[in-house]
């Protein structure tokens, strides 16, 4: 018997749109890691807690980092850890909170961040953001910013 594939009209849309958001998120995820490893040795999880370094003109503390990546804040930890290890962060105590540290980008780091982002960018490029219009883009945002609001709840 021959087999067919279920097409978006066969599934709810709720249940599409969720089943497109992982697989979107998986496959681009996955793309981003390979090409981030091959050309920086530099996982994506990595990645992720530098753009949040990055992005922030003061140090951030390693708390604010667990709040914000996608990452469970031991594995921010160990993160912060490797990223040391390899002279790309540094960790001060916080002069606002005895009890915390804030994590900063060295100047190597600085350095490997932006050749890594334009990696990123680059391999985005055919599939993601040289696909998706400024609309879809804004759109897409606003939906993740929608879904991350309830993130406490999940």
């Amino acid at each position: 018997m021959a087999q067919r594939k279920l097409t978006q009209a066969d599934m709810p849309v709720a249940d599409h749109a969720f089943y497109g958001l992982v697989w979107a998120g998986t496959v681009l995820t996955e793309r981003v890691d390979r090409a981030l490893v091959k050309a920086h040795d530099l996982p994506v999880s990595w990645f992720e807690v530098m753009l949040w370094l990055a992005s922030s003109p003061d140090p951030v503390p390693a708390s604010v980092l667990g709040n914000s990546t996608m990452l469970s804040r031991s594995q921010v930890s160990r993160v912060i850890d490797a990223l040391r290890n390899r002279g790309l962060v540094t960790r001060t105590p916080s002069a606002h909170d005895a009890r915390s540290v804030e994590i900063s980008l060295t100047p190597e780091g600085r350095r490997l961040f932006e050749e890594a982002d334009a990696t990123r960018r680059a391999c985005l490029a055919p599939v993601f953001t040289g696909v998706l219009d400024e609309e879809d883009l804004t759109a897409l945002s606003r939906v993740w910013h929608k879904l991350k609001e309830k993130k406490e709840e999940i």
